[in-house]
C-alpha cells in the first residue's frame, strides 16, 4: 500500500517507495507549483495515464548525467562544431511539450497529456521550468524540457524530428551546466530519471537514491541560475 496525499499534507520519505514498481511513492496530490516544487526538492517525480489518479515516484537507482561526463563521439562532434543548427532556450517551452507528447513508434500513449502540460506551463511562467531547442532552417525540430532548482537539473523528456536533434539539445544543456557548475565551484547535475542505454551512451549512469539524495539536497539550496541563456561558444 502507498499513501494518498490530502490537501498539503508532506510526501512521505523516499526510503518508503516501493521496490515493485520501483519507486512508487504516493498518490493523490495535486500538481500546483507548490507541490511540484516540493516533490523535486525531495527527488520526486509525477508520472501517470491521463484519467488515473496522480503517482509520485523515486526510483532506486537513479539515473544521471554528471555535465563533465557527457560522451561525445567523433562523428556527433562534427554534428555538434558543424554548426547547421540553433540552440535556443524558453522561446517555445509548450511547444517542446507537446513535441515530447506526440506519439511514437514504440508508445501506444503518452503520460504528457493536458493536464501535465498545464502544470509545466505554469512552472515555466514561474522561472523552475525551461526548455532547450534545436532549430533548423528556422523551425524547431528537437529539444528537451525539465525543471532546475539551484544547480539541479531534473530532465523530463526529450523529443527528435530531425536526426540528433535532442542529442544537440541535451549536449549544449550539460555543456553550459559545466560552465555554470564551475562558475559556482559546485559540479552540479542533471537528473535522467530512469536507465536507457540512449542515455548511458551520452555518459549518464546510476547511482543508489540515497546518494541522489545528499547530492540534490546541496545543489537545490545553491544560488539560482537567474539568466538562462546559453553561450554561444559551447562547441567550437
Amino acid at each position: 500500500m502507498i499513501p494518498w496525499l490530502n490537501g498539503n499534507e508532506p510526501f512521505p520519505p523516499v526510503g518508503r517507495a516501493l521496490r515493485e514498481p520501483n519507486g512508487l511513492l504516493a498518490a493523490g496530490g495535486d500538481l500546483s507549483a507548490t507541490r511540484l516544487l516540493e516533490a523535486y526538492r525531495h527527488g520526486i517525480f509525477p508520472w501517470f495515464s491521463p484519467g488515473d489518479p496522480i503517482l509520485w515516484w523515486s526510483p532506486d537507482p537513479r539515473m544521471m548525467l554528471i555535465p563533465g561526463e557527457l560522451k561525445i563521439s567523433r562523428s556527433f562532434g562534427k554534428v555538434l562544431r558543424n554548426r547547421a543548427y540553433e540552440v535556443r532556450c524558453d522561446t517555445a517551452f509548450e511547444q517542446v511539450m507537446r513535441g515530447c507528447a506526440a506519439p511514437r513508434d514504440e508508445q501506444g500513449g503518452t503520460w504528457i497529456h493536458e493536464e501535465m502540460i498545464a502544470a509545466y506551463c505554469e512552472l515555466h511562467r514561474a522561472g523552475y521550468a525551461h526548455s532547450v531547442e534545436t532549430w533548423m532552417g528556422g523551425k524547431l525540430v528537437g529539444g528537451l524540457y525539465g525543471v532546475c532548482i539551484g544547480q539541479m537539473f531534473y530532465g523530463e523528456s526529450m523529443f527528435s524530428n530531425a536526426a540528433n536533434a535532442s542529442k544537440i539539445a541535451l549536449a549544449h544543456l550539460s555543456r553550459q551546466f559545466e560552465r555554470w557548475s564551475s562558475a559556482h565551484s559546485m559540479t552540479g547535475m542533471i537528473d535522467c530519471q530512469m536507465h536507457t542505454p540512449h542515455l548511458a551512451s551520452l555518459g549518464a549512469r546510476e547511482i543508489p537514491r540515497s546518494e541522489f539524495i545528499a547530492r540534490l539536497q546541496e545543489l537545490v539550496n545553491c544560488a539560482p541560475i537567474t539568466h538562462w541563456q546559453f553561450d554561444t561558444d559551447l562547441f567550437t
